[in-house]
């Protein structure tokens, strides 16, 4: 819901810093793979509650998955920088919700609760992604994409959002990851139908070319 505004936002200052990486040598992918080893210390730290160090960690994940993002631009895009790219953050995401659970048991069910939650979001986007490709289906928010980004209430930087409020106020982890679930449920049935439904024109639109 919020990227489409906060990206276009953050974009010159990632170029800023990934101008002097590019000069220097350093490929996108280089710049995820670092990002995601910095993103997963955030989950001892987390489960030794030093929630502070592991907050930093998030947001320096965050910075280099926008760098290696513009880096990539300032080159030429790969798929396979982009699958790279995905499934590191997918994996990231689910880390951190199950480093909470770890740390507190009373936690558990919660982070479950929310892991399932991601599942949905994370399958209706990437099987949109992948059958939007086939139909050459376009997506006008997010033109710079490497594949098909469909949007939601619940995107990356609402995640984050939610990641950051884990980190600031712990002991409140049940309600917000309670609360976030419920908006990865409501942006997985949107998702579903507009998917359906768009995958549906398509088809039918490609049918009646072809007669």
């Amino acid at each position: 819901m919020l990227d489409r505004y906060v990206l276009p936002v953050l974009k010159p200052g990632l170029r800023l810093l990934a101008r002097p990486l590019r000069e220097r040598g350093v490929t996108a992918d280089q710049v995820t793979v670092a990002g995601f080893a910095i993103g997963l210390l955030a989950v001892p730290l987390i489960m030794l509650n030093a929630y502070w160090l592991a907050l930093i960690c998030i947001v320096l994940n965050r910075v280099a998955d926008g760098i290696d993002g513009e880096l990539a631009r300032l080159d030429q895009p790969s798929d396979a920088g982009g699958y790279l790219d995905i499934t590191l953050d997918f994996i990231f995401y689910q880390a951190v919700v199950f480093a909470f659970a770890l740390a507190d048991p009373a936690n558990t069910v919660w982070a479950l609760l929310l892991m399932l939650s991601f599942v949905g979001t994370g399958v209706s986007f990437l099987a949109f992604a992948a059958l939007a490709e086939k139909h050459r289906i376009e997506s006008p928010a997010y033109p710079n994409k490497s594949m098909h980004y469909l949007g939601g209430l619940a995107e990356g930087t609402e995640t984050i959002l939610v990641f950051v409020a884990f980190c600031i106020w712990p002991r409140h982890f049940p309600v917000i990851a309670a609360a976030f679930a419920a908006l990865c449920v409501l942006t997985t049935v949107m998702r579903l139908v507009y998917g359906h439904r768009t995958l549906r024109q398509a088809e039918q639109a490609e049918s009646g070319s072809v007669d």
